[in-house]
């Protein structure tokens, strides 16, 4: 299959990879050029816009980091609706916005085009290593097409419906859980840890009691250890996808009185310049709030 990918970040650089893995001839565009010589080096053609990538594409694939450059990559001057033919598909996997996808749904049917929300679950090193968890919306025919696509990234897939920001819905609803597990685990990790309780005991306790899911236990390790860098997921990108999860309750008229305390302690995190630390920099805010010093 034809593929035009944009978007070679941490997550957009491995999922392009499999796909090259798996046989499709793939086309990539990212706004950092050098970021595309490796996939180049492996069989990928670079393009210099994302129309150029999207022109000759049955299939294109995004994946980038929020609102503002999916929206250009989508419908600016060198967007991707300009340029995908007629009956091609666009498959977003960024995190964005309801309103956005909403959107971008609307732009693609008037063009004649075709557009499947496709966002996953997993960090960096599940892209890699194909283990992601694909959520994904749009109409079935559409969905069907690019079926082999979404297999080829990840270990399992679940269908939402017609709808393509059904698919957003729950893609920032289950960060939303992530991000809330994280801050539970940050406060009770300080709370033991302030009552003179080692860290790495309290962790030892969590996995034999507690942890049922690798994404728990292994945000409870990176909290335990202080561990945050390299960045697997920002925390300035936490901040965005609670904001946005609080802008779809408002809209659904549905109180999440949590998510507002986590924008701000993920604001905060942001305000002292951590934005770009793992936002498993949660559990160093709570730790500073407990008044407990830094270990070297």
């Amino acid at each position: 299959m034809k593929v035009g990918f944009i978007g070679l970040g941490n997550m957009g650089a491995p999922m392009a990879k499999n796909l090259l893995g798996a046989g499709h001839e793939v086309t990539v565009w990212n706004r950092t050029a050098s970021k595309a010589q490796p996939l180049q080096q492996q069989g990928a053609r670079v393009a210099k816009t994302p129309a150029e990538a999207a022109r000759d594409a049955e299939v294109v694939v995004s994946m980038l980091a929020d609102d503002p450059a999916a929206e250009a990559a989508t419908l600016g001057p060198d967007g991707i609706v300009g340029a995908l033919p007629k009956g091609a598909v666009h498959v977003s996997s960024s995190t964005i916005s309801v309103a956005l996808s909403e959107r971008l749904t609307k732009a693609h049917a008037d063009a004649g085009q075709g557009y499947v929300s496709a966002p996953v679950f997993g960090r960096p090193e599940a892209a890699e290593g194909k283990q992601l968890w694909v959520i994904t919306a749009g109409p079935k025919a559409q969905v069907e097409r690019v079926r082999p696509l979404l297999t080829a990234l990840g270990r399992g897939l679940t269908e939402l419906g017609e709808k393509p920001s059904s698919a957003n819905v729950v893609k920032l609803s289950g960060n939303f859980l992530i991000a809330s597990m994280m801050e539970a685990l940050s406060e009770a990790f300080a709370l033991a840890e302030k009552s003179g309780v080692e860290r790495a005991a309290f962790l030892d306790v969590f996995k034999s009691v507690f942890a049922r899911s690798p994404i728990f236990e292994n945000y409870a390790g990176a909290i335990a250890k202080g561990q945050t860098t390299p960045a697997g997921f920002a925390l300035r990108l936490g901040l965005k996808d609670v904001t946005l999860a609080l802008e779809a309750g408002r809209a659904a008229e549905v109180p999440l009185p949590l998510a507002s305390l986590l924008r701000d302690h993920f604001l905060t995190g942001v305000a002292q310049g951590r934005g770009d630390e793992d936002w498993s920099a949660l559990g160093e805010l709570a730790r500073d709030r407990a008044g407990l010093k830094k270990k070297s």
